[in-house]
């Protein structure tokens, strides 16, 4: 690894050779090279999460089979792992062909075809040259891709390509296809997938199977939810995707590398931090941080939430929006940092997704980064336990949560703020609010529980986690609480909070409002009890809090009471 306190962070680049000739900070991922060329399938597939390193991996795979320019690139990797393999001798000796689809992003086929010619038109423009060694007919052939010409099989544009850089230098060709998915989910999502699909077949196949040309095929992917249609017939391919244990550590940044880096930048004191926030992924059987906010981090210096303010949420927000009647237990589960067991395997498909909704949403959350494995995967049981591998990943399922079933409601921060600030009459009236306003949430079937206002709370005050740590469901004197807010300062004199949750049974019909307000009231008293007779309490004052919130809540649909005490 490159490494030097003042060298740069090379936040949102992706060029291997930036990287390198501009002295940018680099984990060093060279040996994935030698681990390419010994892995014996001709076509290779690696699927991971959004910003875990796919694009500067195929970066550097370029700048290292490309015999165009290949002693200027050779000096790329001077004093790199690959440098000292005995595989460093492969540097250059292949044409190389590199798109990526990574920036696609378009509203119907029309647009999404014009930009997937651009793409193909810059390709060509590259190789220019290649003209030199042709025929008139070639010649004519060539210069309409780069035209941008109706006439021209866009399909079969990079087959061509490659059999025009094999004639030219006499080598077969390695293909580089960075976010070969990102086409098709967007066209899904969109509403154009057939006819994308139909194309990706074709322009996909043709290249990658029984191309004479080929010498080696790399594409990276976040999904391989388009295996039954793209790759149909290919045998040629080997997926590598986060439950293998092969090629694991050079997709993320490892728990060394992240020490080394915090030590480089001066940070060191802030690893247990960084572990918490960033850390928990779990690719085969290793751990690996998200490479994306790390060097955000390290650039910022400040914890935040980096990853998950990037695009790229759009597949995930679709099935969140057609499956949260069904899904709510589960996700309040991983809100509360507990485990769920659900079914995970490389072979989702669009088709799966379809036909089963409920049981697919976990496997897209699995392989798109947002859960990870609770335990290492056993290759021979269908189902495994899943969670929320960091507090980065946890607040955007907080406010994800609040947006999927309550909309974006401006009451939320004034409910939050009167609750860090012991304003009960405030919290009431806000949480009135947002009940009040969110009228269809209670029309959903077997969600009318204790559960589900218990999901709603820790959703609203895990806004407050930056001042608090708020735990939910946790051990403490004689029991466990329903929710805990312990302040982070307890120099600045904030009171800990605890809170009690009781959804009531109440059969309306029989009893006036003013009936049901007192049985709620009740509960509140009930809570209350609870929380001394339990001992909750004690975790806070172990912890040196002083002035301890005490709050219970009762709840019959929209209607709800609150009583408090302070200690």
């Amino acid at each position: 690894m490159k490494s030097n306190k003042k060298v740069k962070l090379p936040v949102g680049i992706s060029d291997f050779k930036d990287v390198i000739e501009n002295n940018y900070y680099y984990f060093d991922k060279t040996k994935f090279i030698e681990n390419i060329l010994e892995d014996g399938s001709k076509v290779k597939l690696f699927t991971r999460p959004r910003r875990f390193g796919k694009t500067l991996n195929i970066s550097m795979l370029k700048y290292f089979f490309n015999v165009k320019n290949k002693d200027e690139n050779k000096k790329l990797f001077e004093n790199l792992e690959i440098s000292k393999s005995e595989y460093f001798k492969k540097q250059g000796n292949y044409p190389v062909i590199s798109i990526s689809f990574r920036n696609y992003d378009e509203e119907n086929w029309d647009d999404g075809l014009k930009t997937i010619k651009g793409i193909l038109k810059r390709v060509y423009s590259e190789y220019k040259f290649l003209t030199e060694k042709m025929d008139d007919i070639e010649i004519e052939e060539f210069n309409s891709v780069r035209r941008g010409l109706d006439s021209v099989e866009w399909e079969a544009s990079l087959i061509n390509l490659s059999k025009y850089l094999y004639e030219y230098y006499g080598k077969k060709v390695v293909v580089l296809i960075d976010e070969y998915d990102q086409p098709i989910i967007d066209s899904y999502v969109k509403g154009y997938y057939d006819k994308a699909i139909s194309f990706f077949k074709s322009f996909y196949g043709l290249v990658l199977k029984d191309n004479e040309y080929l010498e080696m095929g790399v594409m990276t992917g976040i999904l391989r939810v388009a295996k039954e249609n793209i790759f149909s017939g290919l045998n040629n391919i080997k997926v590598h995707s986060i439950l293998n244990k092969r090629f694991t550590e050079y997709f993320g940044v490892l728990e060394n590398e992240v020490e080394k880096a915090l030590k480089d930048f001066g940070l060191e004191y802030n690893l247990k931090d960084v572990q918490k926030w960033y850390n928990g992924y779990l690719f085969g059987n290793t751990q690996v941080y998200n490479p994306w906010s790390i060097i955000n981090f390290l650039d910022e210096k400040r914890l935040g939430s980096y990853w998950v303010n990037t695009s790229g949420n759009s597949l995930i927000q679709l099935y969140l929006q057609k499956l949260k009647e069904d899904i709510f237990d589960e996700f309040s589960k991983l809100l509360n940092k507990e485990k769920i067991f659900e079914v995970i395997n490389e072979s989702m498909t669009f088709g799966n997704l379809e036909v089963d909704f409920e049981k697919n949403i976990w496997n897209l959350f699995f392989h798109s980064g947002y859960l990870t494995l609770a335990e290492e995967y056993d290759e021979n049981e269908e189902e495994t336990y899943l969670k929320i591998p960091n507090e980065e990943i946890l607040r955007m399922f907080s406010k994800m949560f609040i947006e999927v079933y309550f909309g974006n409601s401006n009451n939320f921060s004034k409910l939050t703020n009167a609750l860090k600030n012991g304003n009960i009459e405030k919290l009431k009236a806000e949480l009135n609010k947002i009940l009040l306003e969110n009228v269809g949430i209670f029309d959903i079937s077997g969600i009318y529980k204790e559960q589900f206002y218990h999901g709603l709370m820790l959703g609203l005050i895990l806004k407050l986690r930056n001042e608090y740590e708020v735990s939910s469901n946790g051990f403490a004197g004689k029991g466990r609480y329903d929710l805990l807010l312990k302040p982070k300062n307890i120099l600045k004199q904030k009171e800990g909070i605890i809170i009690e949750l009781k959804a009531v049974n109440i059969d309306s019909v029989k009893l006036s409002l003013e009936k049901i307000h007192e049985k709620l009231e009740n509960e509140c008293e009930i809570a209350l009890k609870q929380i001394d007779e339990k001992e909750y309490i004690s975790v806070l004052r172990n912890a040196g809090i002083d002035e301890v919130l005490k709050i219970g809540i009762a709840f019959f649909g929209k209607e709800f009471e609150i009583k408090f005490k302070r200690e």
